[in-house]
């Protein structure tokens, strides 16, 4: 299922063009146009899933290689044992710009503490 209004469902099917860091059969990764650190990635299921809320419509999506995949490319940027942050924006409030599920990788930076 693709959204033709959205810009990750037009990535994948070629309509936009761009350099995938790492690609699946489930999710490909891309750099952040905006990075907010040396190493800023979104890890993007290829399902055109907006919110967690509906993740259980979609069974054979394996939400695990998200974060699978997320350590592999911490390890190839080289911040698996610095430390880096997951972060997945849902909705408005949150900051999220894309309704389309994402995983957010950054690192590379001494980040500030939430909370």
């Amino acid at each position: 299922m693709v959204s033709y209004d959205c810009i990750f469902c037009k990535m994948i099917s070629g309509e936009i063009i761009s350099e995938f860091i790492y690609e699946s059969e489930l999710c490909f990764a891309i750099r952040d146009i905006h990075p907010i650190a040396s190493t800023h990635v979104l890890i993007i299921p290829k399902m055109h899933i907006t919110y967690l809320e509906f993740i259980s419509r979609y069974p054979h999506f394996d939400f695990n290689e998200m974060y699978a995949v997320a350590i592999e490319i911490a390890r190839k940027e080289n911040i698996l044992n610095s430390g880096y942050r997951l972060v997945i924006n849902q909705k408005e409030d949150s900051g999220q710009e894309i309704e389309h599920l994402h995983l957010h990788l950054i690192g590379g930076n001494k980040l500030k503490a939430i909370g």
